[in-house]
């Protein structure tokens, strides 16, 4: 059993309420996002921490756990996770959301970017009619 996790933001959207069958995080960032970026770093750090917990369980229960894949459908988010992106550019975000690229260093997570069509975290931040869940 590998944990994978795929993480995405909605930025300036009206929020909303989803659960599904697998665990879904749905949260509102205690700050106000200056950029989508700043978004995705923000759910990549609410996803990492809480991808901490449950690598911890797994690796209790006997499963060990490679580093975790984190997907991400933001490319500047995902290079500052990676320490591709300088940090000086983003100097203005969150100091606690660079804990992200300090555990992908650890190897605890690999953050990877994935087009948003194929990861599978985007479906929860987005709105959809009622005629497309009937």
């Amino acid at each position: 059993m590998i944990l994978n996790i795929h993480s995405d933001a909605s930025y300036l959207n009206a929020p909303n309420k989803l659960n599904g069958a697998i665990h879904v995080i749905s949260t509102i960032l205690k700050f106000v996002a200056a950029s989508a970026a700043e978004a995705e770093l923000g759910a990549l750090f609410v996803n990492a921490k809480e991808g901490c917990i449950i690598r911890l369980i797994l690796h209790e229960l006997g499963h060990q756990q490679p580093p975790t894949p984190i997907h991400c459908d933001n490319s500047t988010a995902a290079g500052i996770a990676n320490n591709t992106v300088k940090r000086q550019r983003s100097r203005s975000m969150e100091m606690r959301y660079f804990w992200v690229a300090d555990q992908v260093q650890r190897k605890q997570f690999d953050v990877k970017w994935q087009p948003g069509q194929e990861n599978l975290g985007d479906y929860y931040t987005k709105h959809h009619p009622a005629s497309h869940h009937a």
